[in-house]
């Protein structure tokens, strides 16, 4: 194999679609507004107490340009109509043409949790209901986990390599550090990571709801009146995470294509690091978690110390929060109290494999915007103290260099540090 040829990689351009807007512009508008994205579930009827999510407003796959009647009825696993939209939302972000030069040159990874879930449960429900020659020939490609990859090159005409990077709740980061290890050894010049989920089927809320990883809101809990404060990481009463669907996707450049092309970078992939946990299929293991961080720093070339800003994974769950903030003590020591700690899924829920590579985008155009931003719904929690989670506001603070972490279900862990320009 030849060797690599140890190009840098830039982010150029995001997409996404989120509870706090369909666009990335909607939701970076209310994000920074310090709003957040619940609300009762619309999609389906649930009986389970975790009956607050977080749903794409106004998501309707007909409104779209390239979305017809029949397109829309066989594509019915919304994680592939989804990731069409957010990838051409992402090139036309980031001015990159696709064309008989650029097209074989980018690849599309696009990972997600559970795939095309809604599909199966339409095809069982006709199957059921209707007899089993009402299962629709489109079940198998809805539910394959390289189709919405598949989908958007015949959209946009890219020809690279598609594949979808499976690593749960930290999927998005599997993209992002494998799609840019792809153009730093020259296998392509761009790609379009990321992650997708359509999550809100019945099925899934209830089983989050009773293996307890969901919040269940109860009549005395404050988000009853009000759900937009059912996500509250760091908080002193979190009780768990808010299931959100949602989708992702950051294009990712060669460095020798920016200038050509006239890409603006908007910030460089500066560090990866990857661990499993071996530990247990929920739980997290510090230790690895640990390993993850300290390679990410190590493959940007960097010391602990040079970390200006850490975006959470935060999920808010008990055990979650109080892990990642030890994780953390340990990496940056006494220093800690000074570099803030924030988690957007207080805004924006857990949307599971599309979580890290939203958050990443976020945290890029805020630290373009010398912004922070914050851990809405805070109310301090004293096994936290001296951790500043950027409570309730948007702050201003000017940084070049912060840590993403991702961490899911199965033992996988994902953290990568990005430099601003």
């Amino acid at each position: 194999m030849r060797a690599p040829k140890n190009r840098r990689v830039f982010v150029v351009g995001y997409g996404m679609a989120t509870p706090l807007g369909k666009t990335f512009e909607k939701t970076w508008k209310n994000a920074v507004q310090g709003k957040a994205g619940f609300r009762k579930v619309t999609r389906c009827e649930v009986k389970a107490l975790s009956n607050v999510v977080g749903e794409i407003p106004d998501w309707e796959p007909e409104s779209l340009d390239f979305v017809d009647k029949r397109e829309a009825y066989n594509w019915n696993a919304d994680f592939v109509i989804l990731t069409m939209a957010v990838c051409k939302e992402a090139l036309e972000n980031s001015g990159l043409e696709i064309n008989k030069e650029t097209g074989p040159r980018t690849a599309c990874l696009i990972g997600s949790a559970l795939n095309g879930i809604d599909s199966f449960r339409i095809a069982m429900n006709n199957y059921i209901n209707k007899g089993p020659f009402q299962v629709s020939p489109y079940l198998l490609p809805n539910l394959c986990a390289n189709l919405p990859s598949g989908k958007a090159g015949m959209l946009l005409g890219f020809t690279g390599p598609i594949f979808s990077p499976q690593g749960a709740c930290a999927s998005g980061n599997h993209a992002i550090g494998i799609g840019s290890r792809m153009i730093r050894d020259g296998d392509c010049d761009f790609v379009l990571a990321g992650g997708v989920e359509s999550c809100i089927v019945p099925e899934i809320v209830q089983g989050f709801s009773n293996m307890l990883a969901t919040i269940n809101i109860t009549p005395k809990d404050r988000a009853f009146e009000d759900p937009g404060q059912a996500s509250r990481p760091f908080s002193i009463d979190r009780r768990g995470m808010v299931l959100s669907e949602g989708g992702g996707v950051l294009v990712l450049a060669a460095e020798e294509m920016l200038k050509p092309l006239r890409l603006e970078p908007k910030a460089e992939v500066l560090g990866i690091g990857m661990t499993s946990d071996a530990y247990h299929f929920t739980k997290p293991n510090p230790e690895a978690i640990i390993s993850a961080i300290n390679q990410a720093i190590e493959d940007a070339e960097l010391q602990a110390e040079d970390v200006q800003y850490v975006n959470a994974h935060g999920t808010s769950t008990k055990t979650g929060d109080l892990a990642e903030v030890e994780c953390l003590k340990t990496v940056f020591g006494s220093r800690l109290e000074k570099i803030p700690v924030s988690s957007n899924k207080s805004q924006i829920g857990h949307t599971l494999g599309a979580s890290a590579a939203i958050e990443a985008s976020l945290s890029i155009e805020a630290m373009r915007n010398g912004l922070i931003l914050p851990t809405i719904n805070h109310i301090p929690d004293p096994k936290l103290n001296g951790i500043d989670v950027v409570p309730n506001e948007t702050r201003k603070y000017n940084h070049e260099i912060f840590l993403s972490n991702a961490f899911g279900f199965g033992g996988t862990n994902c953290c990568i540090i990005f430099k601003g320009i």
